[in-house]
């Protein structure tokens, strides 16, 4: 696969992540906690494939490189806050486990 193919592919592949972080966030309960973590955890796991598509239609190399970094960065927020989803027991590991893995595997990708 060459460059270029690799970047379609991780394009859909951050946005079939947002997707899931949007369905992940509607499963959080209606309190008012929960809804700053939905907001933040929606916020941070949908920015890691616009800031990617940004990367990828950058005119010089700082610019993808500090696009790049935003999505690594953005990659790290959304695990935490999936870390804080599970440690509240608002879902189990089990139903962000994929979400989890997904994430990790995103943020591996852009160190």
């Amino acid at each position: 696969m060459d460059n270029k193919e690799f970047a379609k592919e991780l394009e859909k592949r951050t946005k079939k992540f947002a997707v899931r972080i949007i369905r992940l966030s509607v499963k959080l309960p209606n309190t008012p906690e929960a809804r700053v973590v939905r907001n933040q955890i929606t916020k941070a796991g949908t920015s890691i494939g616009a800031n990617y598509r940004e990367a990828n239609r950058a005119r010089i190399k700082a610019d993808f490189k500090n696009k790049i970094s935003i999505c690594e960065s953005e990659a790290s927020e959304t695990q935490y806050w999936l870390e804080v989803i599970v440690e509240l027991e608002w879902l189990s590991f089990d139903q962000a486990k994929y979400e989890y893995e997904e994430c990790s595997e995103l943020l591996a990708t852009f160190q």
